[in-house]
């Protein structure tokens, strides 16, 4: 530090590492988020378009002219203007060329310019482009002082700050990008119906998003497709500059014949690769994560199609599409993210609005400079035509002066009164305008731009005349760019959300089948085993735990796992745990209370009802198609009195209910006198002084009472009959020879 200087750069000045490298840091962020990564909201660019663009227009290269070697222009653009390497300059021409890629192509392309199964484009030196007629409107009066234009990097080129921008390139084309700390993400759109949208916000400027969005409905995404999005949802990403939208391949059911159809995808999402694409569905069918289809063939040719088989004639298409959109990315979504540069190169996040008013702001500041521009070109063209009618009608003594004076020029602006301006151009004039005719075409003239100098001053002095101007303008791009062209035309469509009830079945078509027998331990800890296990004695679990609950099932089947605190819970078998280990605790799959503890486990049929009671000595029936919880918290099944807890769980199939209490009085008593609920805390089932229940059972009368012993021996109690009364009541001691432990089944039975 304190150096003496360093040659003829200059001092060395002492320096903290933290400031040298956080102001060179920012430098660099600002760099890329300015000059690479966010386009401009006037125009929709970034630099590096904008100079493709312009080096293109100076090449001639108009819509109507000849094609260039792709080369030539990017050797222009590096060379003249953007000092980065070719390979990226020409990818970014390339995607302004891919109509697969940019809704409205900037660029038309003559080559290999790539394809959406993702090849890439040949070298540029075998390609050739020129301008498309968008980018001609970006283009247009660039030479009539519409816009500013700035030294190049080397200062030895100008090029444009932003382009006139008469078409809506910002929207209609969309952008992507990374820059430091923040991102751009804009889906194309409809170029009429942003046309559309603009010309109702010149009618009406006070017109809020809501009225904008009727015109503009959403994306229009080259590739088509079908938006998903709710109205809603899409209203609100328009109107804060932040959201998303589901996009989904468009498809169609093709039938075969004989009951057997095919599907058939003729539109993917925007920016997916089909080849990629049919990759992943080919290896996810091998993974067997697609059980409803078959075979997937592409036979694309120059429109997309492809085409799925499905596992049987009986899978519901819906279904299998569903299953579809859930695994590849034949479903997107494409975020939005209208971060771009105002007009003082600020990045920031706008709504629909605000980005459109940027435009119509700078569409009429074009309007203005042009305007302006072309009244001084007309003023200077009727001064110089006043002196042209001067020396006509003073013709021998104009020439008369200019043959014999030594200098023409001052003597003919003192004699006749004329400007500099003026003289000059009636010394420049050549011989064979002195004609009658001239006189009477120079007169024409000047009465023609009179009328259109007038005209300009009326148009700079009025505001109203401006937005009329720019009005008409937009009217005659959305008239080239019309839904009744084939290039304007909308491609990507609406339609609802799938239903709950759709999404409930391709969750099930996608479990591969298979019987399971899923076991949980006295200590919490729940497996599932391959197979209907019959003989679980060589089971093995961790020192001083056994098994609790084994339950046989299949992989597509949902369990309910009830406990004394009265809720009921929802497990996925197919989502539990393998056979190998000890599995895992059932507290990672459910919220289930540390006070409480499992009391059944039952594999979930709707078509059931079960009765539910506690020790309070209550209980209700329940249907079992109300009991299914889809958080991990469950449903609260039971209302509990304090201090008791739920008891049984066992299955309403009969005619009958029998209750038997601490107390070992047995009650029967029809099962309708039991309320059916979806939750409560249910009525008395036992009366008496210590008529706390210990157990209760379901029977039909015509089968008669039975209860099992601990090794699953089956007794009948005779006389059943004996005990018979209403709910509620005391009832009698049970008979000789019933189970001590005052139950009709082993705890956890159902």
């Amino acid at each position: 530090m304190g150096h003496e200087p360093v040659g003829e750069a200059g001092r060395i000045f002492p320096e903290r590492f933290e400031d040298a490298l956080s102001s060179r840091y920012l430098a660099y962020a600002l760099s890329t988020i300015t000059q690479r990564a966010l386009p401009d909201a006037r125009d929709g660019l970034k630099p590096v378009h904008r100079r493709l663009l312009h080096a293109m227009r100076l090449l001639k290269l108009d819509p109507d002219a000849a094609f260039k070697k792709s080369a030539r222009v990017v050797g222009d653009v590096i060379g003249k203007y953007h000092p980065h390497g070719d390979q990226s300059v020409y990818d970014a021409l390339v995607r302004l060329a891919q109509d697969f890629a940019a809704r409205y192509p900037l660029i038309e392309g003559q080559g290999n310019f790539g394809n959406v199964d993702g090849d890439s484009a040949a070298a540029m030196r075998y390609t050739e482009a020129r301008l498309t007629e968008a980018a001609r409107l970006l283009l247009a009066d660039m030479d009539e002082d519409t816009v500013d234009f700035r030294k190049t990097y080397d200062g030895s080129e100008e090029e444009p700050v932003v382009l006139p921008g008469a078409f809506p390139n910002l929207l209609a084309n969309g952008a992507t990008g990374i820059a430091v700390g923040m991102a751009t993400s804009i889906p194309p759109h409809n170029a009429a119906e942003i046309c559309d949208a603009a010309r109702h916000l010149i009618a009406k400027p006070d017109a809020e998003v809501r009225a904008l969005a009727k015109f503009v409905k959403g994306p229009d995404f080259p590739t088509g497709g079908i938006c998903v999005e709710p109205a809603a949802s899409i209203l609100e990403a328009y109107e804060t500059g932040r959201g998303g939208f589901r996009l989904r391949a468009k498809w169609e059911v093709e039938d075969q014949g004989r009951g057997t159809w095919r599907i058939v995808v003729t539109e993917i999402p925007y920016l997916v690769q089909k080849a990629r694409l049919v990759e992943r569905i080919a290896s996810l069918m091998e993974a067997k994560k697609l059980p409803l289809l078959a075979d997937v063939m592409d036979e694309s040719a120059e429109d997309v199609r492809l085409v799925l088989e499905p596992r049987a004639r009986t899978v519901d298409p819906a279904v299998l599409m569903e299953s579809m959109f859930r695994a590849t990315d034949l479903e997107v979504r494409f975020p939005l993210n209208l971060n771009v540069l105002d007009p003082k190169g600020a990045p920031r996040v706008m709504s629909l609005k605000e980005v459109l008013q940027i435009w119509l702001d700078h569409r009429r500041e074009v309007v203005v400079r042009r305007a302006t521009r072309r009244l001084a070109q007309v003023e200077d063209r009727l001064e110089v035509l006043a002196g042209y009618i001067i020396c006509f009608l003073n013709l021998d003594r104009v020439i008369a002066i200019i043959r014999e004076s030594d200098e023409p020029k001052p003597e003919l602006m003192a004699e006749f009164q004329l400007s500099e301006r003026q003289a000059e151009a009636i010394l420049n004039m050549r011989l064979r305008s002195l004609r009658k005719l001239e006189e009477m075409e120079l007169r024409a003239e000047s009465e023609r731009l009179d009328g259109e100098r007038a005209e300009l001053k009326a148009l700079l002095a009025s505001d109203e005349q401006q937005w009329a101007k720019v009005d008409g303008e937009i009217a005659a791009v959305r008239e080239s760019f019309g839904p009744r062209t084939p290039l304007g035309r909308r491609r990507t469509h609406f339609a609802d959300a799938p239903a709950d009830d759709l999404a409930d079945r391709v969750e099930e078509a996608l479990v591969v089948r298979e019987p399971v027998t899923v076991v949980l331990s006295e200590k919490g800890w729940i497996r599932a085993l391959k197979g209907h296990v019959d003989d679980l004695s060589a089971l093995k679990h961790k020192d001083g735990d056994e098994t609790a609950f084994a339950v046989r099932c299949e992989t597509t089947d949902k369990l309910l796992l009830f406990a004394t605190d009265g809720r009921v819970f929802t497990l996925d078998a197919s989502k539990l745990p393998g056979g190998r280990g000890f599995g895992e605790p059932v507290r990672l799959q459910i919220d289930l209370d540390e006070s409480s503890a499992p009391l059944a486990l039952v594999k979930h049929d709707p078509a059931r009802k079960l009765l539910i009671a506690s020790s309070s000595g209550h209980g209700f029936v329940v249907p079992e198609a109300e009991l299914p919880a889809i958080k991990r918290a469950g449903r609260q099944l039971v209302n509990l009195v304090e201090g008791a807890e739920v008891i049984v769980v066992t299955e309403a199939s009969g005619d009958h209910a029998a209750v038997i209490g601490e107390n070992r009085k047995l009650l029967v008593f029809a099962l309708e006198e039991i309320p059916e609920m979806t939750r409560g805390k249910g009525v008395r089932l036992l009366g008496g002084k210590g008529g706390e229940v210990s157990d209760v059972t379901v029977f039909a009368a015509e089968e008669g009472l039975t209860w099992t012993d601990g090794a699953g021996r089956k007794h009948p109690v005779e006389d059943w009959k004996l005990f018979l009364g209403k709910r509620a009541q005391a009832g009698r001691l049970a008979p000789k020879g019933f189970s001590r432990a005052g139950r009709f089944a082993p705890r956890g039975q159902v």
